[in-house]
């Protein structure tokens, strides 16, 4: 396994594979990496011949409240998870390598920003995607793999990928939970065991709702209320809790389709969020 630090450098590398007929895989990672993260990077082993993950804690996607300070970090202990994974390449920039004096440029994806986590966070998704942009333009892989945990995100650079005719297959792998169903997320570790368990009731309400669909009911105004109700006095402080279309975030009159339950919520000042998908019949 190759540490790179030098934009140049892993540019250098990447073309070099490219000319060898290789297919390069890139998982992108703000670091301090869990079994969610592990899981990302056994797809990209299983599609690509050349793996390579980011470490990257994007300083534009964090308001000037929000905790990229003391967002956790522990190079030597990703480093030592990467090498027993088998990866071929740990490209990690300093912020100053990415974001150069004179840094002016954003990409934005608006229609589909301004759902969901873009309510509160106005200005987090153009720092994700231009970010993403920069790492598939230095690493140039054929294939990235993104976790569906953030749902939002995925969307977004999907469509990105599309309008900007990025020549990058964008494959999306499920989420990985905590025994007690609490969705894996580097910020758990912000959480004492009292409040993972307070956590864990998240996913509960999730699935209470994903029953409530699959048996019949229609109104996303009535399962979105019946999910608040399941989480009502569980010291979770809610910031949104929403049904839509899964593939376009948008609002759906009835229950049908292919339909996203995604809450986001704070607990002890932790913000969290988690998803769940629900097939449902076209009527």
């Amino acid at each position: 396994m190759r540490l790179i630090k030098s934009i140049p450098q892993m540019i250098k590398y990447a073309k070099a594979v490219q000319k060898k007929g290789k297919v390069i895989g890139l998982v992108p990672t703000m670091g301090f990496l869990h079994a969610g993260h592990l899981s990302l990077i056994d797809i990209a082993k299983r599609s690509c011949d050349i793996v390579v993950v980011s470490i990257f804690v994007n300083p534009t996607q964090f308001g000037p409240k929000e905790d990229f300070k003391k967002y956790p970090r522990n190079l030597a202990r990703d480093l030592k998870l990467l090498r027993r994974m088998g990866v071929d390449i740990v490209f990690c920039p300093s912020a100053q390598e990415m974001y150069p004096k004179g840094f002016q440029t954003k990409i934005t994806v608006p229609k589909l920003a301004k759902k969901l986590c873009g309510i509160s966070r106005p200005h987090h998704f153009a720092g994700v995607v231009t970010v993403v942009l920069k790492l598939f333009n230095i690493v140039l892989p054929d294939i990235a793999v993104f976790g569906e945990k953030d749902y939002q995100q995925q969307l977004i650079i999907k469509q990105m990928a599309v309008d900007l005719n990025l020549d990058v297959k964008i494959l999306t792998g499920k989420i990985v939970r905590e025994r007690n169903g609490l969705a894996m997320s580097s910020r758990n570790k912000y959480l004492s065991n009292l409040n993972q368990e307070r956590a864990a009731r998240l996913y509960a309400a999730l699935s209470f709702g994903k029953k409530l669909a699959e048996q019949g009911e229609k109104s996303p105004e009535h399962l979105r209320r019946s999910i608040l109700a399941h989480l009502k006095g569980k010291q979770i402080n809610i910031e949104y809790c929403e049904v839509l279309n899964a593939d376009t975030l948008e609002s759906l009159p009835r229950l049908k389709g292919k339909v996203l339950i995604a809450l986001a919520a704070r607990i002890d000042g932790v913000r969290l969020i988690d998803n769940i998908v629900v097939s449902l019949g076209r009527t």
